[in-house]
């Protein structure tokens, strides 16, 4: 099934915003929301291995909500550099979440634009 014919753009961006407030919130856990801020860390690597597999949550969302995995790659680099920089204080949780709303308004509007499917 795809979203976008089946309920159109506005539906498409609610799937996304669905499945992001999943992936952020319940989905993340303590244990991922603590760890993937490299100043939690105290030098150890988990950091990169808990952000890398929130992002990769997410990324799994978008590739199923798009149908496309070019889409879910795209949204495990860009969430993992906007929560990494949330992580590092350049920002606060109402620009994380702005930019991650963002990102979803991009992927519709390449879904829509774009005259051939994104694999």
């Amino acid at each position: 099934m795809n979203l976008l014919e089946v309920h159109g753009p506005a539906g498409l961006l609610f799937a996304f915003l669905i499945v992001h407030a999943l992936a952020d919130f319940p989905l993340q856990g303590d244990y991922l929301a603590r760890e993937k801020v490299r100043g939690n860390s105290g030098g150890r690597p988990s950091w990169f291995i808990a952000l890398s597999a929130h992002s990769l949550i997410h990324g799994g969302g978008a590739w199923w909500v798009s149908g496309s995995m070019t889409i879910g790659l795209i949204e495990v680099v860009l969430h993992w550099g906007i929560d990494l920089g949330k992580g590092e204080g350049k920002f606060g949780l109402v620009a994380d979440q702005l930019l991650h709303v963002a990102c979803k308004l991009g992927y519709v509007g390449l879904l829509v634009l774009l005259p051939e499917p994104i694999s």
